[in-house]
């Protein structure tokens, strides 16, 4: 199977933001989403949570369910607190055919807290980072057992951020800790997503394809501004409409026979970027690079 493209409901409306597309009915992303050329979605927090509901939902706009979020704290929870808190989620996703579990450590995270700039995320001491490599190897491991592979997202304003920290996690787990690609949140990171894609392209069973505004990204760095200012003032836009090198990165995936989802996900203020539009251009912009990288 080729690769597929999928796109988050984050270019309709924000789960982070509630405001952000607050009006906007999941049957618009949806309809939207489809009209643009999208093969399937990842999950918000405006989707069923059965899954029965979820699958017939999609089936009405033919597409696919790609995979959804979920926020573990295994630097406060045990290993049998995360898998039980986990549960329903995890259900939701292997019921409704998906593969991978989008995850990511949210202790002391400040992504979603619009007055703390991102420089205020926490930093994590040699103990803890031996308890969250320990800890999620053996989380992911049970999701794998129920055949869903954790796809960890490194993210601004968490515990991991940088492409050192995702060496050193990756370093410290087992192979069940699949990664997940985000370029736009490396390239925020000032880290290079193409040096990542090439360390740990083994690792890799999901992509989110974000892309960044190069002169926005200056000014909220030098500003400071937390990561939901940021995404306010347009830091994030879709594949090809700013300054990550797609090509060169798919050039990697390629070569590494890459079978998992290409997933839009820039989330902006619906507001001043047109669903739609930005929807369309983006599966336009990937749709292009895949297909010269020969991915699809």
């Amino acid at each position: 199977m080729s690769v597929q493209l999928g796109i988050n409901p984050l270019t309709w409306t924000n789960d982070d933001l509630a405001s952000l597309g607050a009006e906007t009915s999941i049957e618009q992303c949806l309809s939207e989403g489809k009209q643009a050329g999208f093969a399937g979605f990842e999950l918000g927090h405006k989707f069923p949570r059965q899954a029965d509901h979820l699958v017939s939902l999609l089936n009405q706009y033919d597409l696919k369910p790609v995979s959804g979020w979920y926020s573990t704290q295994l630097l406060k929870r045990s290993v049998e607190e995360e898998i039980a808190a986990g549960q329903g989620h995890l259900a939701l996703l292997r019921d409704s055919g998906c593969k991978v579990m989008v995850t990511c450590e949210v202790t002391g995270c400040v992504h979603g807290n619009q007055k703390l700039p991102v420089s205020h995320r926490p930093q994590l001491s040699q103990q803890q980072w031996s308890q969250l490599s320990e800890k999620l190897t053996e989380f992911a491991s049970y999701t794998q057992s129920q055949g869903v592979q954790v796809a960890y997202h490194h993210h601004m304003g968490t515990v991991v951020q940088s492409a050192d920290e995702v060496d050193r996690l990756m370093s410290a787990t087992g192979p069940e800790v699949g990664l997940l690609l985000d370029t736009g949140h490396l390239t925020y990171d000032g880290s290079d997503p193409l040096a990542v894609a090439q360390r740990w392209i083994e690792r890799i069973n999901h992509v989110h394809c974000k892309d960044i505004r190069a002169n926005v990204l200056k000014d909220a760095l030098n500003r400071d501004l937390s990561f939901l200012d940021s995404v306010l003032n347009g830091v994030f836009t879709v594949p090809g409409d700013g300054c990550v090198d797609y090509p060169a990165i798919f050039d990697v995936l390629k070569q590494a026979n890459y079978r998992g989802w290409l997933v839009v996900e820039a989330e902006q203020d619906p507001a001043i970027a047109n669903p739609l539009t930005y929807a369309t251009l983006g599966f336009s912009n990937l749709q292009r690079m895949a297909s010269e990288a020969g991915l699809i």
